[in-house]
Parts: structure tokens; C-alpha cells; sequence
């Protein structure tokens, strides 16, 4: 018998520049989340390790290079009734603040700790105030 439940697991990055963080907004057409702002991640692929996958995926999504810091916290949600999602969310560092953007997003933003709060969906400004993300030492 086929099991009727997916999990996916997605690495986000908490990608951290001169005390700003960076965000991306989605394409105002895509399936997923339309218009709204993220961090950058994605899916794991199957068998690739964790911080590679957040590296792979901070790499396609706006050509950056980061340093992986330390996990910051998980959380999940389920997107539809056989659909849970595992979100492991990561502190990076960035030397560099020109971000190339691949076709899923349409702008990025370096943003400080009032503009996460102003542009970013109330669960994931939930998620950080929840798991303290607001106090860290490296953002203004």
C-alpha cells in the first residue's frame, strides 16, 4: 500500500550582511507564496546533505556565496491535508550584497529588523520572534 503523506524538508537561510537580512519576493504569477517575501532556501534533494543543500540553493537562487553559521530553529506546517512541510532554518553570513536573481524571485531586499516585520508573512515573523531570531548580536 502506498503511503498517502508527503514530507518535504526545506532549508531556509538567514542570510545576515552589515546587520541587514536578506529577503526575496516571489514572482507575483508563481503557484507558491505569489508576491510574497522570504528568505532565500528550498528543498532538500534526496541524500544531499543539509548545509550543502542550503548552499546549492542560496547558489541557484541569488548567486551568492554564504557561510553557514548555525541552525537557527525548525519548524512545519502542513500546506494541504497529506502535505507537511519541515522548515530548518539557518544564520548565514555574506561578504557580498549583489544578489543575482534566478526566475522564481522578482526583487530582493537587504531588509533591517522593522522592514522584516513591515514585508514578511506574520507566520514566519511569528517563527522568528518565537525562536528569538530578532535579538541576535549581528543584525542593527
Amino acid at each position: 500500500m502506498k503511503n498517502p503523506y508527503k514530507i518535504v524538508v526545506a532549508l531556509k537561510g538567514f542570510i545576515v550582511n552589515e546587520g541587514k537580512v536578506l529577503i526575496v519576493q516571489r514572482e507575483k504569477d508563481d503557484e507558491i507564496g505569489r508576491g510574497t517575501w522570504e528568505c532565500v532556501g528550498g528543498k532538500i534533494e534526496f541524500g544531499e546533505d543539509l548545509e550543502t543543500a542550503l548552499l546549492r540553493e542560496v547558489q541557484e537562487e541569488v548567486g551568492l556565496s554564504v557561510t553557514v553559521e548555525k541552525i537557527l530553529y525548525a519548524t512545519t506546517f502542513k500546506t494541504e491535508p497529506t502535505r507537511q512541510v519541515v522548515i530548518l532554518t539557518y544564520l548565514c553570513s555574506s561578504n557580498s550584497k549583489e544578489a543575482i536573481l534566478s526566475k522564481e524571485h522578482s526583487h530582493y531586499k537587504w531588509a533591517t529588523k522593522d522592514q522584516l516585520r513591515l514585508l514578511m508573512p506574520q507566520e514566519i515573523i511569528s517563527d522568528f520572534e518565537k525562536h528569538n531570531v530578532f535579538s541576535l548580536e549581528v543584525l542593527n
